[in-house]
This record gives structure tokens, sequence and C-alpha cells, in this order.
């Protein structure tokens, strides 16, 4: 690369790491003249990189927004974080880009990486290993999500259309544009949500960012309701989705110990209202009881997940889990008596 081509790039490094540079502190860091660093500059303004003059006593150069992104230098750890980034996100399904986007960001930096980066970078590839499997889960698109993201920060109506899991005409999971007001956008299980008030049908709802197939920002604005924030919003919505069963169970313990155990998205737990059956007896004495109400299409793990809490509970509802529950206390009999259970 020759000098000048060089020091230019260098100029432009200088300024993405952000601020005012003066005139006198870029010849200094250049080593070049004054008059040389507003020839680079205008080089610079050659290729469309959007530099902006300052004037006054600590006027200088800066970069302003352009209409198009500008050659991005990196240092190497910059550029190692921004591949693991891209490698992570795309592993965990939270990487906020349609189709092969990532793919082909990460690709378009690695090819401009020197080669002793691109050996580092496989060497940490290759010695990586993930504790969950990748997600199947589908990221929202770039013309879907910025709307959303601008119309939850400045408080702004938004109007999608949407087709549910079931693809029906009716409730949270119906098709058809509406009018939201969105409180806020949630990542969680590699999935995107935005929850917010649905005007259609005057209730709370949460959205799917991927089954968002069109969004954009109405004139006006609202005041967001005081209360839990996305998060907790988010979780509790999924935690009362509708489901096949409708799982009600009183557990021993303090809503903190039983939450502790219990995420969020799967139970919703309350203080129970009664003491529950045998209170004040053997361990636990004078702890109180919760309620806790599960929705699930099955109910073969659930008898396992109740044992796992290692505290009193008694089930209410359905009955078909009293069996199960049964069933699972049976067998840990028979391990615990090393015997085998009866075959048929």
């Amino acid at each position: 690369m020759s000098r000048p081509v060089s020091r230019v790039l260098t100029l432009l490094e200088l300024l993405q790491s952000g601020g005012v540079r003066t005139v006198a502190e870029l010849a200094d860091r250049l080593g070049v003249g004054e008059r040389t660093v507003r020839r680079y500059v205008d080089h610079l303004v050659d290729l469309d990189v959007p530099v902006e003059s300052v004037r006054g006593r600590y006027g200088g150069y800066r970069l302003a927004p352009g209409h198009r992104m500008p050659p991005l230098m990196l240092t190497d750890d910059e550029a190692l974080a921004v591949l693991l980034g891209l490698v992570a996100g795309r592993r965990t399904g939270i990487t906020a880009a349609a189709g092969t986007a990532g793919e082909t960001a990460a690709a378009k930096v690695r090819r401009v990486l020197p080669e002793r980066l691109r050996h580092r970078l496989d060497t940490v590839l290759d010695s990586l290993t993930f504790t969950t499997a990748p997600t199947g889960s589908v990221a929202p698109e770039a013309a879907v999500l910025l709307p959303v993201a601008d119309a939850v920060r400045h408080h702004r109506p938004l109007a999608i259309r949407y087709t549910g899991g079931s693809g029906g005409s009716s409730g949270s999971s119906g098709s058809g544009e509406r009018t939201v007001y969105p409180y806020g956008l949630v990542a969680h299980a590699g999935r995107w949500y935005v929850t917010g008030r649905d005007l259609s049908v005057g209730a709370d709802r949460t959205f799917r960012l991927d089954r968002i197939h069109g969004a954009r920002v109405l004139p006006g604005t609202f005041e967001p309701p005081p209360g839990p924030g996305p998060a907790e919003r988010v979780l509790a919505a999924l935690a009362t989705a509708p489901y096949r069963h409708e799982v009600t169970v009183r557990v021993r313990g303090t809503a903190e110990e039983i939450r502790a155990r219990l995420p969020r998205s799967v139970a919703v737990v309350a203080a129970a209202d009664d003491e529950g059956e045998g209170e004040g007896e053997g361990e636990g004495e004078g702890e109180g009881w919760c309620r806790v109400e599960i929705r699930a299409e099955r109910l073969d793990w659930l008898p396992g997940l109740l044992a796992s809490l290692d505290r009193r509970f008694v089930v209410e509802r359905p009955d078909e889990l009293r069996g199960l529950v049964a069933d699972l206390a049976g067998r840990l009999m028979d391990a615990a008596r090393g015997t085998a259970p009866p075959r048929g």
C-alpha cells in the first residue's frame, strides 16, 4: 500500500474513533503538515465518506451520518469481537438479520482479515463448544425490527400485519392489520417479541416479530402505563398462553423460593388465600402455601418438575396429573428398593 493511501486510511480510523479531531492533532498523529491533512480529508469526501468540518476555536473534523456505510477500520480485537458476536448471535437466534445477512457480513469481514488474524479466529472457533443446541428460530426482518424499535423508543402507535401461530382471525393469534401501542422489545429464548396495547381488542398483547409481515409508525404519541417492564410482561404472557391443559398446584413455601425454581415463562406463582391442607404438620411447619398455575400441551414432564421442587405440593387440577405423579412416585420407590417394576 502506498504511503499516502495508508495515511488516508489511518485518518479514517482516527475519525471513526469518535469526537472532533483538530487539524493540528491529526497532523501530529499522521506525521504530515496541516495542509496535507486537509488534502487527505478531500480524498475521503471524494470517496463519499461523510467528513464534516467543525468551525471555531476547538473546531476540526468529525464523521457525520452518511447515506451509506463508509469503509470501516477495525483493530484486531474489534474484528474478532464482531465475528464472534455474529457467530454467537446466529447460534442463539438473536442476530437481527433476515436470511443470510449475518453470514455475508461475517464473510466480508473474514475476507479482509490479515492471515495471522484469520488463524487466531479459526483457533477460537475450532476450540469453541456451545452447551446448547442451535436454535431453529427465525430472526426478524430489518424492515420490521427497525420501525418497531423506533415506535417503542418514541412512544408512537404502530400499525402491524400479524399472523398468529394458528392463522386464526380473532384474539391474539388473529390475522390482519391492527394498531398497537408498543411498550418494549424483548429477546427471549432465541425469539424477538414486542409487547403492547392492541387497540383492536382493547387489551395487552405480545407479538412475535417473525410473524409480523409489515410494520409502519403512525402519527401521534402515547404514554406507556406504569407497572411491569416489557420483559416481565412477555414472560407472563408466555406463562399464561392458551394450551391444552391448565394446571393448578399448591406448593409449600414462599413465592420467592418457588419462583427461583420455576421460570416466569413457565409458571405463574402467587401466595394462596388459604393455608392448604395439613398446615403446620411435619417439615416446613409455619410456612405458607403458594398457588402455581402452569399451561401445558402435555402433562408427562410435570411430575418430574414438581418433584424437583423438593417441597410439599397438592395437585388441584387436572385429575390426570395426580395419576402421573403417583406413577412417578411408584417408580421412585421401586428404584429406592432396588426392585424392577412389574412387566406388562
